[in-house]
């Protein structure tokens, strides 16, 4: 790669209203798509093939995911509960720092959630075996590469350059 053709390493610090309205905007983003599978979730509760077709082990394990999506829909709405009720007129590090924590926390429970619901689905469609959680594990696998493992080697990669 020629030296013009390398990605920007430029950074701007923003201020601490702007880093608030990122971070707000964040949460209200994901935040849909996490209530419209919480509502795909309840809705299978409901379906004849949910106790036809599952095992009552199998039904509370659904019962689990249901669970770890609810967490993450609090745990994500957390900052702008706390935003309305705590820092309507001035913005802190702090409440940046514990935003910030809070949708990172988010993304565990959501992950095990839709891999646990993932496991469920292959196990109707594929009927069962070995092959059923080890795509559940593989989906967790990409989960976690694409959402925890790929910033951190960013992040190295970046401190790497400085020094």
């Amino acid at each position: 790669m020629k030296p013009q053709e390398q990605p920007s390493r430029e950074k701007e610090n923003l201020s601490l209203k702007d880093a608030a309205e990122f971070l707000l905007e964040e949460c209200r983003m994901v935040l849909p798509g996490i209530q419209a599978l919480f509502g795909f979730q309840l809705i299978a509760v409901f379906n004849s093939s949910f106790t036809e077709r599952l095992t009552g082990g199998e039904q509370r394990l659904h019962l689990v995911a249901i669970g770890l999506v609810a967490m993450a829909v609090a745990i994500i709405m957390t900052p702008a509960a706390a935003h309305r009720q705590i820092s309507t007129r001035s913005m802190t590090r702090a409440f940046i720092v514990a935003s910030t924590r809070l949708l990172l926390w988010s993304m565990a429970p959501l992950a095990l959630g839709i891999c646990i619901d993932f496991y469920l689905v292959a196990r109707l469609i594929l009927g069962g075996g070995a092959l059923v959680p080890t795509l559940a594990a593989a989906l967790l696998a990409v989960f976690a590469a694409l959402w925890f493992l790929l910033p951190r080697v960013r992040l190295l990669r970046e401190a790497l350059a400085h020094d």
